[in-house]
């Protein structure tokens, strides 16, 4: 009698209070595997914004509700999960990143924090000195713009340090590197190498070579590069999905994958190696692997793979964003890395196949240019002969885009895929490089989303640190880690909290195609859980980058748990 009564009363407190619960489950009078109890509980669904409590049967949400509610699913083997002090979401997605360069970053020599050209020679010597077996060096993660020194490196710099093996070193946004004397002799790399397509080999008034290499150049370095082995790429990618658990992460859009990452990646999902969840975009030059393949996902459903990933322009600190005016403090308009004729055949078979397709544009005229190939694709293949017909088509980046274009990403049916951190990295150059003006619909986040779409949230980590309540603060802030925000950058494009948690959360689940299994906690969803020891939705702003993840869960699986 004690227990219909505990269940009775549950169910009535349960929908009195808008709770949601699986009806199989009430009449079943099942016990849930897990309760998970914690200060707050957001849901991410307009419904029902905030619970005490969520009770978990086989990987999903069985109960959404209050604390004394959820009491009911709880049975002699129930393991409950007290998560007081932190505060509960739905599993955080990052939307662009790149999983075996954020493990490569763990593995190999880190430039992130170097604060000058002098910081970058000692680096790498002492890198040097503590490898002395290495016979080259390979690094990433500079970037010039806020030394004291105001310039690129070149590789007079690095042979100074260090001239008598190859050393290459790439920009934190891996559209440009710096490679020393020895590196440009390796691979035959002189003035007078010719310049591929939408690349750059940067050289002084003189008309010699600098070592500065940019964007499509960079392949002439290609051949003297390491070559990854497949226990190299199993470790990158175990150790990059490692990293992302412990960050707060229950999955990443990953992006320019190659195939051997794919079948990796997808072995290490089924073998319960990689935990976080997976969705791939393929590098360009696969597409025509992943057509003849068709879509993929693996047996657990944590690896899919069913977009491509293509490339308009270079990046805006090396000055490879393809702009429709000259750069403001240069002489350049910027990089277009692909054709009109090599990219259509691919939106076009895409479209008639059902996949995803996801452009890099940065620039203004690549996004422009993007928005006019896509709505050329889609006159050229009618929805009636597409396999799906709203396919979803994402921009990457759209990081500086003309207001005239605005609308066009409603009209067309585009999803903007966004980085908060580029915009608090950024403001402390790209005022120089565009000039007031062209701010206007720079890092346009709520012009965006008040012109009727939605914004998948992301990173662009190992370009970026990857943290998520790092870019969940320059969402919200849009100042950059001291707090400071710089004259005209436009405080009104700053986004409310409640639509960064859908950034990160339910609008990646709408630009993969899995709005129905995650993305929100909701009853039937998967239970994928990220747990921050601070309330993201009421903390004061700048405390917000200084929280840490306490649990991370995928489909009912703790995948990370902090220790203290």
């Amino acid at each position: 009698m004690r227990t219909i009564y505990i269940l009775l009363t549950a169910i009535f407190i349960s929908s009195t209070l808008h709770a949601q619960t699986a009806p199989e489950t009430l009449k079943n009078n099942s016990y849930a595997d897990t309760v998970v109890w914690a200060d707050a509980i957001y849901t991410a669904n307009d419904d029902t914004p905030r619970v005490e409590a969520v009770a978990i049967t086989m990987g999903r949400f069985a109960h959404v509700g209050t604390r004394l509610s959820s009491e009911a699913f709880i049975g002699p083997n129930t393991e409950i999960i007290d998560l007081t002090g932190s505060t509960v979401f739905p599993g955080f997605t990052d939307a662009h990143a790149h999983l075996s360069g954020i493990g490569q970053r763990e593995l190999s020599l880190n430039l992130e924090q170097v604060s000058s050209l002098k910081e970058l020679k000692d680096t790498i010597a002492d890198w040097r000195t503590n490898h002395p077996d290495q016979t080259a060096i390979i690094g990433r993660g500079w970037i010039e713009t806020h030394w004291p020194e105001k310039r690129f490196p070149s590789r007079w710099d690095i042979d100074e340090v260090i001239a008598d093996l190859p050393v290459i070193l790439t920009r934190a946004d891996g559209h440009a590197l710096v490679a020393n004397s020895a590196a440009l002799k390796a691979a035959n790399i002189t003035a007078l190498t010719p310049v591929p397509f939408g690349g750059a080999i940067t050289k002084n008034a003189l008309g010699e070579i600098t070592g500065m290499i940019v964007d499509n150049a960079q392949s002439l370095i290609s051949p003297i590069l390491p070559k990854e082995t497949t226990a190299d790429l199993e470790q990158y990618l175990t150790t990059g999905g490692e990293v992302y658990s412990r960050f707060g992460w229950t999955g990443v859009h990953n992006m320019s994958v190659s195939w051997p990452q794919v079948e990796a990646i997808e072995a290490l999902a089924n073998n319960g190696a990689l935990k976080i969840r997976v969705y791939n975009s393929v590098d360009q030059n696969e597409a025509s692997t992943l057509f003849q393949s068709g879509p993929r996902t693996t047996e657990n459903g944590k690896a899919i793979t069913r977009a491509i990933k293509l490339y308009m322009d270079g990046a805006l600190g090396s000055r490879g964003a393809a702009l429709i005016e000259s750069y403001s403090d240069a002489n350049t308009d910027g990089l277009m890395l692909s054709t009109k004729e090599e990219l259509m055949p691919i939106l076009i078979e895409a479209l008639e196949g059902g996949y995803q397709v996801n452009t890099h544009a940065i620039g203004d005229r690549a996004n422009r240019l993007l928005l006019d190939w896509y709505q050329e694709a889609f006159s050229a293949v009618p929805a009636s002969n597409r396999t799906i017909e709203n396919p979803r088509w994402r921009d990457e980046h759209t990081q500086i885009v003309n207001l005239d274009d605005i609308v066009r990403y409603k009209q067309l049916g585009i999803i903007p895929s966004m980085q908060p951190s580029h915009a608090i990295g950024d403001m402390h150059f790209a005022p120089a490089r565009l000039g007031d003006s062209r701010l206007n619909g720079a890092y346009a986040w709520s012009t965006l989303i008040n012109s009727g779409v939605i914004i998948a949230g992301g990173s662009d980590a190992p370009v970026e640190r990857g943290e998520p309540l790092i870019e969940f603060y320059a969402a919200t802030s849009r100042r950059d880690l001291n707090g400071f925000q710089g004259e005209n950058w436009h405080p009104e494009e700053a986004l409310t909290r409640e639509e960064t948690l859908k950034m990160f959360t339910l609008w990646p689940a709408i630009a993969s195609f899995q709005e129905d299994k995650i993305g929100s906690i909701e009853v039937g969803k998967q239970a994928d859980l990220s747990a921050f020891n601070i309330d993201l939705m009421t903390v004061i702003e700048s405390d917000i980058p200084k929280g840490k993840a306490t649990m991370t869960m995928v489909a009912g699986d703790v995948i990370y748990r902090a220790t203290n």
